[in-house]
């Protein structure tokens, strides 16, 4: 895609201007602001009803306005009917509507501009059954009509979104002869199209003798409003193709772009841009901007977005609110809260809603405590906190997983006097799902109760989640029999929570009620169910669930495809688990990382490394999870080297490890014998500020051991920060065991012992030591010690998946079906090698 025709930008430090504004007054016949009247037509002598007419048409302030309408009745012309009617409308446009009704109820008479001027107020204030009735009255009143009273009476009509009110207003212009009019047959497109009756506003525009680019672009906006974007942008491309008989505007362009921004078109709303810029020859204005600014930040595509705040600033629309605010919220989600710090600091209104962008910005982006530094400042600012202000840093804490701050602010929202709504709890409410933490979720259900607000679906299905995973199901039923309206949503987290709590049963009847109430179970209904088996190792029913969801065409999406996956990984069911991994390459999720990190995971778990590195390869935008994937899968196997090469790689593309990450590569390195990366790597991790677990202890006493560094592993176990598990001494033992060091070897089964007595292995590696040292009296006490208490060494285990389904086999196990089947071939094949070994004698 073609990028615009302007430079990238760099925010820059904006100079101020004075806010000092001079005094507007009458008094100040000097003043030169082109937005107040030229006064000095007032001190000419005497004043006519002309000049009061003049300076009245040119008002733009309602405190001007009154003090001309004083100046008016000191000089005595008020009593004027002309200037009655031009004090009338100038009140009007200034949306000054109790003084406009005043003003029209003492006058004694009245005309058609009077009756005009106060329905234009109505319509201006969005007060339309007001001017509607208004309408009526002065119908009433026998008032001979013109055609400019149409376009107010039409407006009025999609206001209140009443296409029926809008033909009979359309019967009345066409019986007084007003449709030749281009201002009443531009309104009534404007009219039907935004009431949603389409193929009506083409027949006016069919009908109108005369066209302009107005009534064509009232058509384009018909259009939009209607979602048809592409069939609004092919009467704008005819427009400019000249088969309109009209060239489109700026007006034209922006409409089209707006709509493609406004439908989630995002990529053709930026192009179309372009093609303005570039073909049309026009350059945006502020509006075009606003309309396009959503879409780069959907998108999350900054470098568009720097050079559109770039164009902002060289032609200074910063006066307009909605760019800066657009501005703000693009940085904000792409990420880069420092540029719209700078945007907020420096050219937001400062009010409620331009903070909380701010701070919903900075908890999404994991500065949570920069967002309250911002809520506190709020207060300093004189900048009033309202509701949305209290729940966004609730809903910034509960994401960020600080539980306690949440209901902490929860407490001071209440002593606020500030009354908690639907979010303000359903967010509380998810907080105590995450936490389980079901006493806490009682208190929240009783300010749902008080506020009436348990029957809202939002809060209903938050209770029923939140009681769900606190494992109270009948709670979570009876939550659920409150709400009101039930939506989808809401039947979902029940169904989820029957299956999470292994109510199965429970399920199909649930589903049928679900369709008697009008919904479909959809792909999440499904997830929540295959969810509930794989939670209670249901691992053949969650596969034939994912198997029915592909029957029923209903598309498997990311999460089902991850759920599947680790019932694969669990069952060790390498030929399901490449099924999944088609599927997922057919619906084209292989490449998405979560799918990708779990994939490697699952052919880790089954025993198949060669297959891994692939899948990692897959992976479009690779994080850590998938990184850490494949280094675990290298440790798993015993590819140290490998393992070692791609933390090497990670490093160097500048990825941060964590524990996982460092955990993976000493383990490759255990498996590579490489003792000085071991050490390396371990000193690596005070760097990345991560702090070692015992489980990384363990890795180094291994390496240690391994390496014949016995006494330093013996060392580094008794000087750990934390006291040493049964893993730590099986590492020394085993180590003692490959170089022959008895001495050790009997502290570290002496401590194993001590930590595990009941474990056989712990006495067979302590036999194995002394067999391997020559000691045989010793070896006879241990394994007469295992007799005496009963102890036998765990058998082993293997398994065969073929397509009836796993086969496992234990060393002289008889439990198997087909056990008979079994050791017959086994006798045969020992009566064969019995045979072949006497031919050979």
């Amino acid at each position: 895609m073609h990028t615009l025709l302007w430079e990238p930008f760099t925010p820059p430090s904006p100079i101020h201007s004075s806010t000092n504004q001079p005094s507007l007054s009458l008094f100040n016949p000097s003043n030169s602001n082109p937005n107040v009247p030229h006064f000095t037509l007032l001190y000419n002598n005497p004043p006519s009803y002309t000049t009061y007419a003049s300076v009245f048409d040119s008002c733009g302030s309602p405190t001007l306005a009154k003090q001309l309408h004083a100046h008016s009745l000191k000089s005595g012309f008020h009593t004027h009917q002309f200037v009655r009617t031009k004090l009338l409308q100038m009140y009007a446009r200034n949306c000054s509507i109790e003084n406009a009704c005043q003003m029209f109820d003492t006058m004694p008479v009245r005309n058609l501009h009077t009756w005009t001027a106060l329905l234009r107020v109505h319509v201006e204030m969005g007060l339309f059954e007001e001017g509607f009735s208004l309408f009526e009255q002065f119908l009433c009143k026998g008032v001979e009509l013109e055609f400019f009273v149409f376009p107010l009476v039409l407006k009025i009509c999609c206001g209140l979104c009443a296409v029926e009110l809008g033909r009979q207003v359309h019967g009345m212009a066409l019986k007084l002869g007003f449709l030749k009019n281009i201002y009443v047959g531009n309104a009534l497109i404007d009219m039907y199209g935004k009431c949603g009756s389409l193929d009506e506003a083409k027949k006016v525009l069919e009908g109108m003798p005369h066209k302009d680019c107005v009534s064509w672009n009232s058509l384009i906006t018909a259009c939009v409003v209607n979602r048809l974007v592409y069939e609004a942008l092919d009467l704008l491309q005819n427009m400019s193709l000249g088969e309109c008989g009209v060239t489109p505007n700026l007006v034209s362009w922006s409409v089209v772009i707006a709509g493609f921004a406004q439908n989630d078109y995002n990529v053709e709303s930026v192009k179309l841009l372009e093609r303005m810029v570039v073909e049309a020859g026009m350059q945006p204005n502020a509006q075009t901007l606003a309309s396009v600014l959503p879409a780069c930040t959907r998108m999350q595509w900054l470098h568009l977005g720097t050079e559109l705040h770039g164009y902002v600033v060289r032609h200074e629309f910063f006066s307009n609110a909605f760019i800066v605010n657009g501005l703000v919220d693009m940085y904000r989600r792409c990420g880069d809260m420092d540029s719209a710090f700078k945007m907020f600091s420096r050219f937001s209104r400062k009010c409620a809603a331009s903070y909380n962008t701010m701070m919903a910005g900075y908890w999404e982006n994991g500065s949570i405590f920069k967002a309250k530094e911002l809520f506190d400042q709020m207060e300093e600012d004189g900048v009033e906190k309202d509701r949305i202000s209290w729940n966004s840093m609730i809903s910034g804490y509960v994401d960020s997983s600080l539980f306690e701050e949440a209901f902490s602010l929860f407490k001071d929202l209440l002593k606020e006097g500030i009354e908690p709504d639907s979010f303000t709890l359903g967010s509380l409410l998810s907080g105590c799902a995450d936490m389980a933490s079901i006493r806490q979720g009682q208190e929240i259900h009783c300010h749902a109760i008080v506020q009436g607000l348990q029957s809202n679906n939002f809060v209903g299905g938050a209770l029923v989640e939140m009681y769900c995973k606190c494992n109270d199901i009948e709670a979570a039923q009876m939550a659920f029999d409150d709400v009101s309206e039930r939506d989808l949503a809401t039947w979902n987290a029940l169904i989820s929570g029957y299956a999470r709590s292994n109510q199965t049963e429970k399920i199909g009847e649930l589903l049928k009620k679900m369709k008697r109430d009008g919904f479909e179970p959809n792909e999440y209904t499904w997830n929540g169910i295959i969810a509930g088996y794989v939670e209670n190792k249901q691992y053949d029913s969650a596969m034939q669930l994912f198997t029915e969801m592909q029957i029923a065409n209903l598309r498997p999406d990311i999460y089902t495809v991850g759920i599947i996956l680790s019932a694969c990984s669990k069952l060790a069911t390498i030929q399901r688990g490449k099924q999944v991994h088609a599927y997922s390459i057919r619906a084209g999720l292989d490449s998405d990382v979560q799918v990708g990190a779990t994939l490697v995971d699952m052919y880790a778990k089954c025993g198949d490394v060669k297959h891994c590195y692939p899948v990692y390869n897959r992976i479009s935008n690779p994080n850590l999870v998938s990184h850490n994937a494949m280094l675990t899968a290298y440790a798993m196997h015993g590819h140290g080297e490998e393992g070692i090469s791609l933390f090497r790689r990670m490093l160097a593309r500048k990825v941060r490890p964590d524990h996982v990450t460092f955990l993976a590569v000493l383990s490759s390195c255990v498996h590579a014998g490489s003792l000085a990366i071991g050490h390396e790597c371990f000193d690596l991790m005070v760097t990345y500020n991560v702090l070692p677990t015992l489980k990384h202890y363990t890795c180094m006493v291994d390496l240690l051991s391994r390496s014949g560094k016995l006494y330093k592993a013996y060392e580094l176990i008794k000087n750990l920060p934390m006291e040493a598990d049964a893993v730590t001494w099986n590492a020394l033992l085993a180590g003692c065991l490959i170089h022959n060091e008895v001495a050790l070897g009997e502290i570290a089964a002496e401590k194993l012992i001590e930590l595990e007595p009941n474990n056989p292995g712990n006495y067979v590696m302590l036999a194995n030591l002394y067999a391997s040292a020559g000691r045989w009296r010793c070896l006879a006490q241990t394994r007469q010690l295992m007799k005496e208490m009963g102890m036998q060494k765990s058998p082993g285990c293997s398994w065969i998946e073929d397509r009836d389904g796993i086969n496992v086999f234990v060393a002289s196990d008889k439990t198997h079906k087909r056990t008979y089947e079994i050791y017959s071939i086994l006798d045969n094949l020992t009566n064969l090698i019995r045979i072949k070994h006497i031919n050979h004698l």
